[in-house]
């Protein structure tokens, strides 16, 4: 996620192309205040990071807090991981479809178990 900020603040640069007119003048004038589609793209594979990450490291956290096996919770982990920088590579590059779907439903995997998990571990208080 925080890679994904850094390689969209380097296109921009690279590209010149700001979103801010403020940030344009600084590198060299008002006609760099404009949108360009792989900038776009790198925004965009950023914001879907942010909305999947955060989630994610909410359900890890009280996923961990109910004492799953360590070799259990480490394969959630990997699987997402994995799963995450595949479609984030994948949205960079524009790889062929399937690809960033097939990355998407992979990491999410782990997410819905973790969800159950917990559902299931709450429920035994209830």
């Amino acid at each position: 996620m925080y890679i994904l900020a850094i390689i969209t603040g380097q296109v921009r640069l690279r590209k010149k192309a700001f979103a801010n007119p403020e940030d344009a003048l600084r590198h060299g004038g008002l006609q760099f205040h404009r949108e360009d589609p792989y900038v776009e793209r790198c925004r965009r594979a950023h914001i879907n990071d942010l909305e999947n990450i955060l989630p994610f490291l909410f359900l890890g956290a009280i996923y961990s807090m109910i004492g799953p096996s360590l070799p259990v919770a480490r394969l959630h982990f990997m699987v997402f991981f994995l799963a995450r920088v595949l479609h984030s590579v994948a949205y960079l590059f524009a790889l062929r479809a399937p690809t960033r779907s097939l990355a998407y439903i992979v990491a999410q995997i782990p997410c819905v178990s973790m969800a159950l998990q917990i559902l299931v571990a709450v429920a035994a208080y209830a």
